[in-house]
C-alpha cells in the first residue's frame, strides 16, 4: 500500500515541477495581453502655461491648459486585422484633446494605434495613422511590454510622427511602487499644424501658405510598472512655436504653447491603485504559481521517497525474521516424528 502511495505521490511531484517552468514560460506569454476592448482617459494639466491669441498671434501666460487623453479599444478593426495579421490584436482609437482656461478648443488630434496584444510590438495595417497621416510606428507608444526591463526602448513621437530612443534612467520608488524611470527628448522640429485649429476659417493649408511653420520640443517622462508595463506617472516639459511669414510680426517666431504637463493628482492615484490590482496577477502567473508548483513538487516528492524508504525498511525486516509463526511470544517447537504403525 505505502509503495503505491509512494509512485502516486512521485507521479504529481513529477508533474507540478514540469509544470512550473511551462506556466512562466509557455502560459504566461500567451495568457498575458492587453485586453480589445479596453478604454481609459487621462487629464493633464500645465499650471501655469504660455498659449499663442490667435487674434493677435502673440503669447499671453494663462493659469491653466488641460489635455484629455482618451484611448478606445476598437474592437472590430482589431477582430478585422487579427483575421490576416495570424495574431492577437489590439487597435487603440486615441484622442488629445488640448483646452485653454475658458474651455475652448485648442488643438484636436486623433490616433490610431495597433499593435500585438502579448509583446506591444507595433502591428502595420491599414488604418494606423496620426491626426489622419498614414503613420508606420516602430517601438513602442503609451505602454512598454510585461516584464519591463533595464534597458532604452524605442518610442514613437506622434507630434514628429518618427521613433527614438527613450532611456532608461533607475529605478525609484513612486506611491509605494517600485518603478522604472524613463526620459525622452525630442529636440526643435518641424512638425505639421494640427488638422483642426481653434481659429474658425483657418486651415493648416491656409497658415502653411502664408511661409509659418510649426516647431515643437519637449522632454518626455515616464514612470512605469516593470511587471505590468503600465505608466503610472507621466510629465512633459513642452514646447511649440510657429516661425516665420508674413503672419507673425517681423516674420519671426512667437510661442504656441509652453507649459510642464503633469496627470492630475486624481489620475495619478486611480492609475496607481488600477496598476497595483493588474500586478498582481501578472505575478500570479510569472511569480506565485511558477514557484508554489515547484515547492509542491519538491515537498510531494520528499514524501514519495519516505514512504518508500518506509515500504523498503518494512519490507527488509521481515525477510530477516524469517519464515514460520510466533505464537504467545514462544518460537515454533520442531515438528514431531510420526510413531509408525
Amino acid at each position: 500500500m505505502r509503495r503505491t502511495a509512494s509512485l502516486i505521490l512521485l507521479a504529481f511531484a513529477v508533474f507540478f515541477t514540469a509544470l512550473s517552468p511551462l506556466m512562466r514560460w509557455y502560459a504566461f506569454p500567451r495568457l498575458a495581453k492587453v485586453p480589445p476592448g479596453q478604454y481609459q482617459n487621462m487629464v493633464l494639466e500645465a499650471k501655469p502655461a504660455t498659449l499663442i491669441d490667435y487674434g493677435t498671434m502673440k503669447a499671453e501666460q494663462v493659469p491653466k491648459v488641460t489635455i484629455v487623453q482618451t484611448l478606445k479599444g476598437n474592437v472590430a478593426a482589431s477582430d478585422r486585422i487579427e483575421k490576416t495579421a495570424g495574431r492577437d490584436v489590439v487597435v487603440w482609437d486615441a484622442l488629445s484633446y488640448v483646452v485653454g482656461p475658458d474651455g475652448a478648443m485648442v488643438s484636436e488630434v486623433p490616433e490610431r494605434y495597433i499593435f500585438d496584444a502579448h509583446s506591444q510590438e507595433p502591428v502595420h495595417a491599414t488604418g494606423e495613422m496620426v491626426d489622419g497621416d498614414p503613420v508606420r510606428r516602430e517601438g513602442i507608444e503609451y505602454k512598454w511590454p510585461f516584464l519591463t526591463e533595464k534597458r532604452d526602448y524605442t518610442y514613437f513621437d506622434a507630434q514628429t510622427r518618427t521613433s527614438a530612443p527613450i532611456h532608461y534612467k533607475g529605478t525609484r520608488t513612486f506611491r509605494g511602487l517600485e518603478v522604472y524611470y524613463f526620459e525622452q527628448t525630442v529636440p526643435w522640429t518641424k512638425v505639421p499644424l494640427p488638422s483642426k485649429l481653434p481659429v474658425k476659417g483657418i486651415t493648416p493649408e491656409s497658415v502653411e501658405k502664408t511661409g509659418t511653420t510649426r516647431w515643437y520640443t519637449t522632454k518626455r517622462m515616464f514612470w512605469v510598472d516593470p511587471t505590468t508595463g503600465a505608466p503610472v506617472n507621466g510629465q512633459e516639459i513642452h514646447r511649440e512655436e510657429l516661425r516665420g511669414g508674413y503672419l507673425l510680426p517681423g516674420g519671426g517666431k512667437v510661442t504656441a504653447f509652453a507649459g510642464h504637463v503633469k496627470m492630475r493628482d486624481d489620475y495619478v492615484d486611480s492609475t496607481v491603485a488600477l496598476v497595483a490590482s493588474q500586478r498582481r496577477l501578472v505575478l500570479l502567473l510569472t511569480s506565485y504559481l511558477p514557484w508554489g508548483f515547484l515547492v509542491l513538487g519538491a515537498v510531494l516528492l520528499s514524501l514519495s521517497l519516505y514512504l518508500e524508504a518506509r515500504s523498503r525498511a518494512r519490507t527488509s525486516s521481515r525477510r530477516r525474521s524469517g519464515p514460520g509463526v510466533v505464537i504467545a511470544g514462544r518460537a515454533p517447537s520442531p515438528a514431531q516424528p510420526t510413531p509408525a504403525d
